[in-house]
Parts: C-alpha cells; sequence; structure tokens
C-alpha cells in the first residue's frame, strides 16, 4: 500500500465534524460592500481584457489570443462569485444573488438554476457511494471495477485518463453538455433556465459575428472560455480526488464527516488563491456553504485544525491524478497498476 500523502496527517476526528457547523455558522454573513467590491475587481479587468484583446485584433492575433488567455483567470473568479451566488453566499437577499447568478452564468456558459440543483444535489451527496450521478466525477469502486468485463474496464479507463477530463471533458462540458438540463429534463423550469442562457449566448454571439466576423469568436470567445473551463475542472477534481478521500456505503454515509473529510484544502500561492476565490479552501466550504468565499481563510487563520486538515499541496495534487479506483477495505483511492498489484 502506497504511502499517506503529507496532507492525510492532520484529519479532523470523524466525531468533531457536526461541531463545526455551529462554529462556522459565525462566519456565514456576508458584507454587501465587500461583495459588490469582489465583483468590480472581477467584472472590470473581464471586461477591459475583452476590449483590449478586441482592439489587439488590429495589432497582432497573437496578442489578442495572449489577453483572451489571461481573461479566462478572470471568467474563472466570475464563475466562483456565481457559485457563491448558488449557495446564498454573495448577498443576503436571495433574489439579489439569483439574478446576478444568472447573468454571471451567460459569461461562463452555466444555466444558473439548472447549475444550483446539480451542485445542492453535489452537496447533499457527496461521498456518498449509494447516490452518485450527478454534480460529480464518476469513480468506482475496486469491487466494481473488478466484475466489468473488458470492453466496460477500458470506457472507464478511457473516461478516466487526463486527455478525457482535462482535455475534453471541459470543452464537452461547458459548450454541450450545458445546453441541455440534464438530470433534470421533467422540470420546465431547469428547461427555461437553460433555453433562457442559451438564447442570450447566441445573441452575444450574432453581435459578435456582426462587428468582428469570426476572429473575435475563435481568438477571444472560445480560447478563453475553454482554458476556464479546463481550470475550473481541474479544481473540481482535486477537491475530492485524492487518496485519503472519504467514501461510504449509503447505511454508514454521514453528511457532515463526509463534507469535512472528502474535500481537499487546496493550498496554492497567494495569486492563485485570489484568482480562484479561495476555492481551494473546499472542505471548510463543504461543511458550511453559506460563508462568502473572501471570508474562508478568515476561519483558516482562526481555526489551525482546519488550516492544517486535509492539506495539498500542487504537486500532490498531480499524483493524486492517477488515482482512479476506491477501495472499501483500505479507504483509499488507488491507482489501476495498484488495482493490479492488489487483484495478484
Amino acid at each position: 500500500m502506497p504511502e499517506h500523502s503529507d496532507f492525510s496527517q492532520h484529519q479532523i476526528e470523524p466525531r468533531a465534524a457536526r461541531e463545526w457547523v455551529k462554529i462556522l455558522s459565525t462566519y456565514r454573513e456576508p458584507s454587501v460592500m465587500r461583495s459588490v467590491f469582489e465583483l468590480v475587481v472581477t467584472v472590470g479587468p473581464f471586461l477591459t481584457l475583452w476590449v483590449m484583446a478586441w482592439w489587439a485584433m488590429s495589432v497582432s492575433y497573437w496578442l489578442t489570443l495572449t489577453l483572451s488567455l489571461c481573461n479566462a483567470a478572470f471568467i474563472l473568479r466570475l464563475f466562483a462569485i456565481q457559485h457563491d451566488c448558488g449557495h446564498g453566499a454573495f448577498f443576503n437577499n436571495r433574489t439579489a444573488s439569483d439574478w446576478l447568478g444568472r447573468v454571471l452564468g451567460v459569461l461562463t456558459l452555466t444555466p444558473y438554476d439548472v447549475w444550483r440543483r446539480t451542485h445542492s444535489i453535489h452537496h447533499s451527496s457527496s461521498g456518498n457511494l449509494g447516490r452518485r450521478g450527478i454534480g460529480d466525477v464518476h469513480t468506482l469502486t475496486v469491487e466494481e471495477y473488478g466484475a466489468l468485463g473488458p470492453l466496460m474496464r477500458l470506457h472507464y479507463r478511457v473516461y478516466r485518463h487526463p486527455v478525457v477530463l482535462f482535455g475534453l471533458g471541459p470543452g464537452y462540458l461547458f459548450f454541450l453538455q450545458n445546453r441541455l438540463p440534464l438530470g433534470l429534463m421533467n422540470k420546465a423550469r431547469y428547461w427555461f433556465s437553460a433555453m433562457c442562457t442559451n438564447a442570450v449566448i447566441l445573441i452575444a454571439l450574432g453581435l459578435m459575428l456582426y462587428f468582428g466576423g469570426l476572429m473575435p469568436i475563435l481568438l477571444i470567445f472560445l480560447p478563453s472560455t475553454l482554458l476556464a473551463a479546463t481550470a475550473g475542472v481541474w479544481l473540481f477534481y482535486v477537491q475530492h480526488q485524492f487518496e485519503t478521500t472519504h467514501w461510504a456505503a449509503e447505511e454508514d454515509w454521514q453528511l457532515h464527516d463526509a463534507a469535512l473529510h472528502g474535500s481537499s484544502h487546496y493550498v496554492l500561492p497567494g495569486w492563485l488563491q485570489w484568482l480562484s476565490a479561495n476555492i481551494g479552501i473546499h472542505h471548510v466550504h463543504h461543511v458550511h456553504s453559506r460563508i462568502p468565499f473572501y471570508r474562508l481563510p478568515e476561519v483558516l487563520r482562526d481555526h489551525v485544525e482546519l488550516a492544517i486538515s486535509n492539506r495539498m499541496t500542487i504537486g500532490e495534487s498531480f499524483r493524486n491524478a492517477r488515482l482512479h479506483l476506491w477501495d472499501e477495505q483500505s479507504k483509499r483511492l488507488l491507482s489501476f497498476a495498484q488495482f493490479r498489484a492488489l487483484k495478484r
């Protein structure tokens, strides 16, 4: 069995997981002024880079492409703000949060009401082996994978391959899958959310085509959105896919234990933490999702137990990307090579 990752050495005892909900509730109140400030310092650079990239087409297409790729960082941050809106953490006013989320959903290609519902399912079932399938990265147990035939094993291995997960997957997810309310197809409300978002996106693309031709779409819209989508998928992946994550059968699953122990603390440089809106402090977010993203570092400053729990460095995250199968016996994610060794 492989050595444990460094961040697994400081786990909070399971009995303490539920207690954190009450402790962290004191951080849940957002500041209107701070929320508006975070919105301005994200939307402002996003629009500025868009304008600069459009202007740069008359100078150099390479300059345009460079500026558009830089703008991916602010699209990612807009998605993080939309994420907080979905949790009711950005403004105390639910209506204001929802409408801001819907507007941002056009920029992130994500129908807000559809995403909010599937993400809620993710929070309420993360780590539950009996409720996989919506809002998660498909993960099989060692026993399930061992029972598959050769063709289905190949299918799973292809799905979990980095080229598919982080190469093809983000484009498919944001450009294609998000166009339909998959998983919620029987509800008119979610169809309305998806189709309205699609309509506004099409109008925006039509205006780009009318005023600038294909090049703004090819050099600004597509590269920036695709890079932001790839970064977002990677962040979501490492938040729950690590060696000592938490999965349990439905009869043994506990919401707060799964939230605390099944979510990582992704330790990033300060500038990356800012651009990703502290989403790497994911174990705190899952325990209490109503905490605004800009208050998450405050939690770590006040509670050293959470600051040292579930820590994952960038290097560890790359190593964890080779783990694909949950072993219910050892309570570890294993690689395919470790699965073969286990069977031998």
